[in-house]
């Protein structure tokens, strides 16, 4: 019997203390002092732990608060089921569709339109897609078989055409106002909150080229609209920057096969020295981390040998001992400002004269990143 490592103690009995209730949702955890002491490990043991039940979903990070136990209780605040009829439910209703729901940014997100809906008295249904359009299908069924007055939805696979189209056209026959988040259908050409993603990858190519970086690749997810803009700052860098772009620059996945393309590709290129990159761009800070893991695997440290750099600044960026240099990602205001789009598109009935937001991207530069710049001049 293989003995278990301290890591995982410790992932197990916060687990633990999560399903017998002990740390209940939205309570804050035991620091990590607390926890290093109480298990008598390092604190990078505990930040490792903390930072893969975050990842996991189970427990999230407010910068400057502390860690908190996920899900916290949002009264009032409905799952909605994704097939099936639901019973219609009195009062004001906005129905919320993002492509996860505990994962990644996403709690934040919806904390960030839980904490203005509530308080102008609105209930939320909210239901996940698992970035399939079939389930987008199914969740588009059931808000529609609901009472609600308004739709906030994150698409899914936007890159493409989406065959649910006619079920936006059938919310506005009914009048019910939706508004799109982080992406958008352009078919559609629908009102949307997100952020400018080109700009993004943009500066961040660009802090790699201004550290002396000339080898460097992308990494892209190219089923939604998001990685496709990304990836067009990416080449934008490039070109404005005149670094030759060759032909293994960029290594682009689907939702489906980031796994396998991922690791193959990466561990192609590392093979030949010909070919390794000094810096790497990744569609986000998951992403990021998975590059971070399967480099180390290889021999190669991050940043040492190869620098990194991720996209959204989720707490991903800051949970393991290598801290990412990431582009930062509106969370909580984007929910805020969704919650009050609808509100007022729902109030005042005419959400053609709203119009869509775009927020300005910023580098937070941590320590995934580093200069060549010496090693160049000494040279």
């Amino acid at each position: 019997m293989v003995k278990p490592t301290k890591y995982m103690i410790v992932i197990d009995k916060i687990k633990e203390w999560i399903a017998n209730g002990e740390v209940k949702p939205g309570e804050k955890i035991y620091s990590e002092n607390e926890l290093a002491k109480m298990f008598h490990v390092s604190r990078h043991t505990i930040r490792q732990a903390v930072g893969q039940l975050v990842h996991e979903g189970m427990l999230y990070r407010e910068q400057g608060a502390g860690t908190f136990c996920a899900h916290p209780p949002v009264s009032p605040l409905e799952v909605a089921p994704i097939t099936g009829q639901a019973p219609q439910m009195p009062g004001k209703n906005i129905g919320v569709i993002t492509t996860y729901i505990s994962d990644y940014i996403f709690p934040s997100i919806i904390r960030g339109m839980e904490s203005y809906l509530t308080s102008k008295g609105y209930s939320l249904i909210i239901s996940s897609t698992d970035n399939d359009l079939d389930k987008e299908k199914q969740c588009l069924e059931a808000m529609l078989s609901r009472n609600i007055d308004g739709l906030i939805i994150e698409p899914t696979k936007s890159s493409g055409y989406n065959p649910n189209i006619h079920y936006y056209l059938e919310l506005e026959r009914k009048n019910i106002p939706y508004l799109m988040i982080n992406q958008y259908y352009s078919q559609l050409n629908p009102p949307y909150i997100m952020l400018d993603d080109e700009k993004g990858g943009f500066i961040a190519t660009e802090h790699l080229i201004e550290l002396g970086h000339e080898k460097i690749i992308g990494i892209f997810k190219t089923d939604d609209m998001q990685g496709v803009y990304r990836m067009k700052g990416f080449i934008r860098a490039f070109r404005e920057n005149k670094v030759p772009f060759l032909n293994d620059t960029i290594i682009s996945y689907t939702t489906e096969d980031l796994d396998t393309v991922l690791e193959d590709r990466l561990k192609e290129l590392l093979a030949n020295p010909t070919d390794i990159p000094t810096g790497i761009v990744c569609y986000n800070d998951a992403s990021a981390l998975t590059v971070i893991a399967i480099l180390r695997n290889n021999g190669f440290n991050v940043p040492e040998d190869i620098s990194v750099i991720g996209y959204d600044d989720s707490t991903l960026a800051w949970a393991s001992d290598i801290k990412l240099t990431s582009v930062t990602h509106p969370k909580v205001q984007m929910g805020t400002d969704a919650a009050k789009w609808i509100v007022d598109a729902v109030e005042k009935n005419q959400p053609e004269l709203q119009k869509s937001i775009t927020y300005e991207p910023e580098l937070v530069i941590r320590n995934s990143t580093k200069s060549l710049l010496k090693k160049k001049q000494a040279n």
